[in-house]
Formats: structure tokens, C-alpha cells, sequence
């Protein structure tokens, strides 16, 4: 089945199903994230901060006061 096929199928499913359909896709990606590909400057950089965070340079935020921050700045 070609891609537009697919969302032309998607888009007649009602809304419970394509949030199931989403579920099933995020959890194949899930299953397989061990051979998604990373490029090696991202890999570096990842190395960098999490070396910078176990030297204790990094400074680190709590999920919370970053979204709250976040949706104070967007009202």
C-alpha cells in the first residue's frame, strides 16, 4: 500500500481509532529505536552534555517549572 493510500484510509477512520492506530505505530518504533541511525555529531554532542551533567556543570530543571514556564511565556 502506497503512503497516500494509507492516509486516505486514516482519514476515514473516526478518531478512537486512529488514536489506537498512533499507539501501534509509536509502539513499532518503539520496538525497533535500537536500529534507528544517529549521526555521530549528535552522538557527540549527547556525549558532551552527558558528560557536562555527571561533571555537575550542567544545570539541570525540573519538567514542571520548565513547562509552566513555557506555557506562561506562550499566554
Amino acid at each position: 500500500m502506497r503512503v497516500e493510500e494509507i492516509r486516505q484510509e486514516i482519514n476515514q477512520l473516526d478518531m478512537s481509532d486512529k488514536i489506537l492506530l498512533i499507539a501501534d505505530v509509536w509502539d513499532s518504533i518503539a520496538q525497533s529505536n535500537g536500529e534507528l541511525p544517529m549521526p555521530e555529531w549528535q552522538k557527540r554532542e549527547l556525549d558532551l552534555r552527558y558528560k557536562s551533567y555527571k561533571s555537575g556543570k550542567q544545570n539541570l530543571h525540573d519538567w514542571g517549572a520548565v513547562h509552566e514556564s513555557l506555557r506562561k511565556k506562550c499566554s
